[in-house]
């Protein structure tokens, strides 16, 4: 089997990859929760709590700080979350450098997707402001899948729904994942995906994948086709 054939889509984490959007996500949970009372350093977001859809994340700091959060207010916060998030984003690109021209190069290879934490709207928004929508062929977002990251739902989705957009059965070993955290790269891997990841987030010596790299600019379609495969194919 050649390297060019053993690889036949992309899968993409949307923040920490393409978005430079982490920064603004904390932020956005930072001010929300002060709505509430409660306190939240950037030191303990990026060590606890970037792994979780916007759901997971009000959930597990409420319950790290002992306060009961009914689900209905879960999802005003998430609703304020969002509307603080677009106020952040206003008159700013958020693509890390060489997103939208690695994105254009591998989409001209394979079929690319996404599978995200982040909430479809968010994710929509910014790839229609970059022109970059046409470039993917199916999203999964936060909500989307039973569970969330670390959990591999959002990958095995993703493969399934690419599958059927190219007419295919598509295997998880055939896709790479680009991630930039342990608990995307843990989704990809458990479901079954080679893993690439990114250090925009994490330094490298944190991260765990078939290949870490420090940006974007590292990435090729001939390096993704050759990531976590057998040195003999």
């Amino acid at each position: 089997m050649s390297v060019a054939t053993s690889t036949r889509a992309v899968v993409f984490d949307f923040d920490g990859v393409i978005a430079n959007s982490e920064p603004l996500h904390f932020l956005g949970f930072r001010d929300v929760l002060a709505g509430e009372g409660i306190e939240l350093s950037e030191a303990e977001y990026y060590a606890r709590y970037l792994g979780y859809d916007d759901a997971g994340a009000f959930f597990a700091v409420a319950a790290d700080r002992g306060v009961s959060l009914p689900s209905t207010r879960i999802v005003e916060l998430i609703r304020r979350k969002a509307v603080r998030l677009e106020e952040l984003e206003q008159q700013r690109s958020v693509l890390f450098p060489g997103a939208a021209d690695l994105i254009r190069h591998l989409a001209a290879s394979c079929p690319l997707a996404i599978a995200s934490g982040a909430i479809r709207p968010e994710i929509e928004r910014v790839l229609d402001r970059e022109g970059l929508a046409a470039h993917f062929r199916t999203i999964v977002a936060a909500g989307e899948t039973p569970a969330s990251k670390p959990a591999p739902d959002p990958y095995a989705r993703a493969v399934l729904l690419l599958g059927s957009a190219i007419g295919s059965t598509l295997e998880p070993r055939e896709c790479v994942a680009i991630e930039d955290s342990r608990w995307g790269i843990e989704s990809a891997r458990t479901a079954g995906l080679r893993t690439i990841a990114v250090a925009h987030t994490y330094p490298v010596a944190a991260l765990d994948a078939d290949a870490v790299v420090a940006d974007l600019a590292a990435l090729s379609w001939e390096f993704v086709c050759s990531v976590g495969l057998p040195r003999d194919e």
